[in-house]
């Protein structure tokens, strides 16, 4: 199931103005251009950014996402026709032979319960051409980012246009092993609403992922640092023989 904060329709509606800066997502772009695909799978795709900005270079694109809020959110924006949307999980995608397979910001450590993981990886492999490639991110863990997720940390109070003064923060719930949860809060200051939302990712060790990888039949080609965020995250990309 998805995340009450992608799924509910108010959150969803502000999740792109209260986050507009999202140059984590230039690394991807140039390994989709550094591979010349043609073709690509976009897993969780949210409210569309990456898919619509691939789509916007000539690319043929399917974005998937289990969130139907997100969805409605990418399919209002413009040249939202030239990507397919489909509402579910990667399991629910129809064999694409797709060139690249892309899984962006926290989607990938959204998927905590390692059988859901394990068949992400399988379905994401039968979309693949042979030759394709996935890439996706996850947080080091050694960087224990967690402790930064505080309403002290996070806070931020935004006027937002059509929508009114909005504030938002996260504040850490619970560290569990690879399972962390936080709680978000939005408060709406057009009628004083207070909607909160919880959510858990598994902070995965990179030796985790790559043997993840090396059973779901990929093979790893590079683990890369993440631009925007260097020394704090992997970014893994691997291919289909």
């Amino acid at each position: 199931m998805a995340d009450a904060i992608f799924e509910n329709p108010r959150l969803a509606a502000i999740y792109d103005p209260l986050d507009p800066d999202r140059s984590d997502l230039d690394c991807y772009a140039a390994i989709a251009a550094e591979l010349g695909a043609r073709s690509v799978l976009d897993v969780g795709c949210g409210t569309g950014t990456f898919a619509l900005l691939l789509a916007g270079r000539g690319i043929e694109v399917t974005g998937v996402d289990p969130a139907k809020a997100s969805l409605d959110v990418a399919r209002a924006k413009p040249g939202s026709e030239r990507v397919r949307w489909i509402h579910g999980h990667a399991t629910d995608v129809p064999p694409l032979a797709a060139d690249l397979a892309t899984i962006t910001g926290n989607a990938a450590q959204a998927i905590v319960d390692p059988a859901d993981w394990r068949a992400t990886l399988a379905a994401v492999h039968a979309a693949l051409r042979p030759g394709g490639h996935l890439v996706f991110e996850t947080r080091d863990p050694a960087a224990k980012a967690w402790l930064g997720w505080t309403r002290e940390r996070t806070y931020q109070a935004v006027d937002l246009p059509g929508v009114g003064r909005v504030e938002q923060w996260h504040d850490l719930l619970d560290v569990s092993g690879p399972m962390v949860t936080f709680r978000s809060t939005c408060v709406f200051a057009s009628d004083g609403e207070v909607v909160t939302s919880h959510s858990t990712l598994r902070f995965r060790e990179r030796e985790e992922v790559e043997a993840d990888l090396a059973a779901g039949g990929y093979v790893l080609r590079e683990v890369r640092d993440a631009p925007d965020r260097p020394g704090k995250e992997f970014v893994f990309l691997a291919g289909r023989p």
